[in-house]
């Protein structure tokens, strides 16, 4: 017998994505017999008068979770047909309902249909992850909305900011992703009865050439799948544009992760800030001292795979060909579920880092420290000048101090001492007493701290009271790898 383990396994299955996102996208959910719209289809058709007996839907029902999926793999290497190959076996297992099992249906009604609640399904668990996320951050933003640290610009120390308003750059991100996620939803539309080229011509033939009824059993076969709309038009597929704006905002959301996460690499590695870290875990093989980043680092690897898979939903749209061409089921069987089960899987390991943030402001202001001097001298000159001091010529003494104490750090590699340097020199006397109040760092950050609140007010808050159900079964994530 063959291991386990000789096998190819997707690691988005093994180590990463949720149970629950994995059964969405899982065999049972998505082969036609468990698709979840087979039998509503033949209830609506039989209300609207076909001749398809409740003994027969019952037969159907009763055997909808015993799908034998040997037998259709059998099936489909003699029929290189996967649709059809679960039709020739649930009918084997439904004898008095083989003869409607598949009326006047298409493959795609099938497989097209089933994606559609599949793909509605996963955003409705992907969303509230989102928000849970938002919730956890804007705690700790509002937690350190007074911390002063350095701001970078091109990777250089910048102005001081805080570093709950720096969190609150990652919440703005997130809460577009959760805006063009919950628009893909609400965008979303099922595909109903339309036929083998969207004309819903079998259907027409079906009910005698009664137009009305068509349109009744479209109307009726959506509403049971819980769709409140179907696709006004479509060819044998809907188009597949709705799977590019489906992936490309979950692409969208894979870019909000990476830069969130590579802030975070680049604040541990100058140990202002960590993500969660086990008392049991070990950073490196070789140098049992490290602290290594993981958690961020896998966000930013499976950020990046998300974000790659928008390319495959474009050119997948872009070569369809008149009402359809199959080259997109390939495509779309790793596409669609990839996208999700690594967009699924890099949530929870961001839900994870936020429920266990940790700040070092010691560290913070160690740094600040470091550069705060040079940042202030702008400050100490208007100091000057209001105690009665010539702007030029102090300009000039806080230039040559400033140049000496630079010389100091870079060419001997110690700490700026500029501040000792205005001290000691006589000129500087008339503010010394001032000299605390002005390299006070908090006087740096501007209306950062004030700004926290008011985003959180005005913008989080909406977003969180939209899922404050959801939010309240929130538990911590614990990761199994």
């Amino acid at each position: 017998m063959a291991s386990n383990y000789e096998g190819y396994k997707s690691p988005l299955s093994t180590r990463y994505a949720s149970k629950e996102m994995q059964f969405l996208f899982s065999d049972q959910t998505s082969s036609p017999p468990g698709a979840g719209c087979g039998c509503g289809w033949r209830r609506a058709e039989s209300r609207l008068g076909l001749e398809i007996s409740d003994a027969q839907i019952a037969e159907m029902e009763l055997q909808i979770s015993n799908i034998d999926f040997e037998a259709a793999a059998a099936e489909e290497r003699l029929t290189r047909h996967d649709v059809m190959a679960h039709v020739h076996v649930f009918a084997k297992q439904c004898p008095s309902a083989a003869p409607v099992i598949h009326l006047g249906a298409t493959s795609c009604y099938v497989g097209d249909n089933t994606d559609l609640i599949v793909l509605r399904d996963a955003l409705k668990l992907l969303l509230p992850r989102v928000a849970s996320v938002i919730a956890r951050l804007s705690q700790f933003a509002q937690s350190y909305k007074d911390q002063p640290t350095l701001g970078f610009t091109h990777l250089q120390p910048a102005q001081l900011t805080t570093v709950g308003k720096r969190a609150c750059l990652w919440i703005q991100d997130l809460i577009m992703d959760e805006r063009a996620l919950s628009r893909c939803l609400e965008d979303l539309r099922f595909r109903g009865v339309k036929g083998t080229t969207g004309t819903q011509a079998s259907f027409l033939q079906l009910f005698n050439g009664d137009g009305e009824k068509v349109k009744q059993l479209d109307l009726l076969v959506t509403e049971l799948a819980g769709f409140k709309k179907a696709y006004a038009v479509t060819g044998q597929t809907y188009s597949r544009k709705v799977d590019v704006e489906i992936v490309a905002a979950l692409a969208s959301l894979g870019t909000t992760i990476h830069k969130m996460c590579s802030d975070l690499r680049i604040l541990a590695s100058r140990k202002e800030l960590e993500e969660p870290f086990e008392s049991t875990q070990i950073g490196s093989s070789a140098m049992p001292y490290k602290r290594n980043p993981m958690r961020s680092e896998r966000c930013c690897a499976l950020a990046r795979h998300l974000i790659t898979l928008f390319s495959s939903a474009a050119n997948t749209h872009a070569t369809q060909w008149l009402e359809r061409t199959l080259d997109d089921s390939a495509n779309r069987r790793l596409t669609l579920s990839e996208a999700f089960l690594a967009a699924d899987a890099a949530l929870l390991t961001l839900l994870n880092i936020s429920q266990g943030l940790v700040v070092y402001p010691k560290v913070i202001e160690r740094h600040i420290s470091q550069e705060l001097p040079f940042m202030s001298t702008e400050n100490i000159i208007m100091a000057m000048v209001k105690a009665g001091g010539d702007r030029q010529v102090c300009h000039e003494k806080i230039r040559v101090l400033s140049q000496e104490a630079g010389a100091q750090v870079k060419q001997h590699g110690k700490d700026n001492d500029l501040v000792d340097r205005v001290r000691k020199d006589p000129y500087f006397s008339p503010i010394l007493e001032q000299l605390d109040t002005i390299l006070d760092a908090k006087t740096f950050t501007g209306r950062a701290s004030d700004q926290v609140g008011e985003f959180v007010k005005e913008e989080v808050e909406p977003v969180l009271a939209r899922y404050s159900e959801a939010l309240k079964n929130v538990q911590d994530v614990k990761l199994n790898i």
